[in-house]
């Protein structure tokens, strides 16, 4: 059975799609596998923060890349938030958009 992938909004959608090249293939590589196998394809793919949101881990020869998703019901996922990685720890700041974003769309 497969699972759907969906955005939290288009300009999501469209931030994922103006990542660099490698990326972005890793992206889609990565996102193919989810929708066949699930969410949480395990390390060092994706990371569980607990309370049903994830990390996607993006690496590539331009840099590393984040992307935010939560599951719904129905074999749902959903994007929340994506960002550049410039330092070693992912910032707060940018784990609390995806926790308020995930929160919006479960009520």
């Amino acid at each position: 059975m497969s699972y759907t992938i969906t955005y939290y909004n288009d300009a999501v959608q469209a931030e994922i799609m103006v990542l660099p090249a490698t990326l972005q293939a890793r992206y889609i590589g990565l996102t193919v596998r989810m929708m066949e196998y699930g969410a949480n394809l395990g390390e060092p793919h994706t990371k569980a923060f607990g309370g049903g949101l994830f990390e996607l881990r993006l690496k590539g020869a331009e840099g590393v890349a984040r992307v935010f998703y939560c599951t719904l019901v129905g074999r749902r996922i959903v994007m929340l938030h994506t960002f550049v990685k410039k330092s070693q720890k992912t910032p707060i700041r940018e784990r609390r958009i995806a926790e308020e974003r995930m929160k919006e769309i479960r009520k």
